[in-house]
């Protein structure tokens, strides 16, 4: 008889689930904090207090504010992101439709978690900077992915590169073709800007809703929405070369 196959998969010991359970309370309690006060009333003495434990014993999860921040700001992303890939799992709508299905999922969670999304995209939090390329920035790029992969599902690269995209200068083309392989950096200068420009439209959308600037549309606002999405992904799509015109 053949050995049998030992998993070798180590479990976490005691010690690595207790504080992992104890990191996912203190960013509860941050959450709840920023829910009801809004982000920048975050503390770390606060956060400490809600829990029942001194400042010194979080310092032992959180050394400090901004790390604090940085976690609380890559789980919103990872939470939007989660939810919006949930949304596309879901879904049996064939492209383009299913940009609609992801666009309207990240509206829906913005405007659920409005505070929560005011910490990604509200104003910045004083003395806070993000740490360069750390897990705010990937987590953002896996935000981005979903849309990047969802926008262009079906083009080639070729069909891509011959998008007609605004004429890009020669010094935004070098830049664009020098951005990392990985997020916009996979994508021809076109595309690039293309979707970059779709983005801020649509995003911009959200931005408006959740911060109470439509309000005077009351109950429309999704209708509305919906409708512009529509508009700048039909936009986006007419720009790309088919087949048959390569």
């Amino acid at each position: 008889m053949p050995p049998v196959e030992e998993d070798v998969t180590a479990r976490p010991s005691l010690r690595e689930r207790r504080r992992a359970a104890a990191t996912r309370e203190i960013l509860e309690a941050a959450e709840r904090r920023i829910v009801e006060n809004g982000p920048a009333a975050l503390s770390l003495r606060a956060t400490a207090r809600d829990l029942g434990m001194t400042v010194q014993a979080l310092y032992h999860y959180f050394p400090s504010w901004s790390d604090l921040v940085t976690a609380l700001i890559t789980k919103a992303y990872d939470d939007m992101a989660d939810a919006v890939q949930a949304a596309l799992d879901a879904t049996e709508e064939p492209a383009p439709a299913r940009v609609l299905v992801a666009t309207e999922e990240y509206r829906r969670w913005a405007v659920t978690h409005p505070e929560r999304f005011q910490l990604l995209y509200g104003t910045p939090l004083r003395k806070y900077a993000a740490p360069a390329n750390g897990p705010t920035t990937e987590a953002m790029i896996r935000m981005s992915a979903i849309f990047q992969r969802e926008m262009f599902a079906g083009y080639t690269a070729a069909q891509l590169e011959a998008a007609d995209a605004p004429a890009l200068s020669p010094a935004t083309r070098a830049h664009l073709e020098q951005l990392p392989p990985h997020g916009l950096g996979a994508l021809p200068p076109p595309a690039t800007a293309l979707l970059v420009s779709a983005w801020g439209q649509l995003h911009g959308l959200v931005v408006l809703e959740v911060f109470g600037h439509t309000a005077f549309l009351g109950d429309h606002q999704a209708e509305i929405f919906r409708m512009g999405v529509r508009n700048l992904v039909k936009d986006v799509h007419s720009r790309i070369p088919g087949p048959d015109r390569m």
